[in-house]
């Protein structure tokens, strides 16, 4: 454990200690910030307009405002998690540092948990961010808090799915925007599978709406942890960290 946490440290420094990691905390903030502002005028509108029909019926701010932003905030992972992942182990493939890493004491496991780790706690930090904002509805408003730790929860769960996703698939090239564009491909299907499922009820159809990310992120914006949808992320997770670790395993004997 401690060889991770030194892998992790040693990751997160990197990206820090370069623009990336603050030019993705800009841009996060931005885009968040945009779409939280747009959802709050829209409450606020159509708040006003009940007000004036002189209708009692109050509105809901969870279903109105954090469950929509924090979907969003699922479909920004589509192009920040390809940023984040994609140089994992290209860049070090580029700097002819993989082999360092191959052949020394430190098991592959403990160096792909590692920078998984770091990755993930990048994009916890951007997501950060986003509490930021909503303190502003815990000053007017009353939020449920834990629908949106919940909510946050599958947030978590999903990145961390997409991100060892990308940490296999930046194993295999030197190229980081190479493996950004692949991992983006990857994102990006595993978004659109959940489309296939509305269109059709073969059984293929609901195969490949099951593999998208999209079905299992929604028990979580209602506030419920539901088994299946656990799992189903700790698997892919797994799934995707095992493959890497295949793939460090193979450069080790080319090593």
């Amino acid at each position: 454990m401690k060889n991770v946490w030194i892998i992790c440290r040693r990751e997160l420094n990197s990206y820090f200690s370069s623009p990336i990691a603050w030019l993705l905390l800009t841009m996060f903030a931005l885009v968040f910030g945009y779409y939280f502002w747009t959802f709050i005028s829209a409450f606020l509108e159509v708040s006003m307009e009940l007000q004036m029909t002189g209708s009692t019926q109050p509105m809901n701010i969870n279903e109105e405002i954090i469950r929509p932003l924090i979907g969003n905030t699922g479909f920004l992972e589509i192009f920040f998690v390809p940023l984040i992942s994609m140089r994992l182990f290209a860049e070090e493939k580029r700097n002819g540092t993989i082999e360092l890493l191959a052949t020394s004491p430190v098991r592959d496991l403990e160096i792909i948990v590692g920078k998984w780790l770091a990755a993930l706690m990048l994009y916890c930090w951007l997501l950060l961010f986003t509490g930021l904002n909503f303190a502003f509805l815990f000053r007017y408003g009353h939020p449920d808090v834990k629908t949106m730790a919940v909510a946050y929860l599958g947030v978590v769960l999903q990145v961390g799915a997409l991100l060892a996703i990308g940490t296999f698939i930046s194993t295999l090239t030197k190229n980081q925007i190479i493996a950004g564009g692949c991992t983006f491909a990857a994102c990006l299907l595993l978004w659109l599978f959940s489309w296939v499922g509305a269109f059709s009820t073969n059984s293929w159809a609901q195969v490949l709406s099951y593999i998208s990310v999209v079905p299992h992120s929604e028990s979580f914006a209602r506030g419920v942890i539901e088994t299946k949808d656990t799992l189903y992320y700790l698997s892919v997770i797994f799934l995707g960290l095992f493959f890497t670790a295949r793939s460090m395993e193979s450069l080790r004997w080319r090593s």
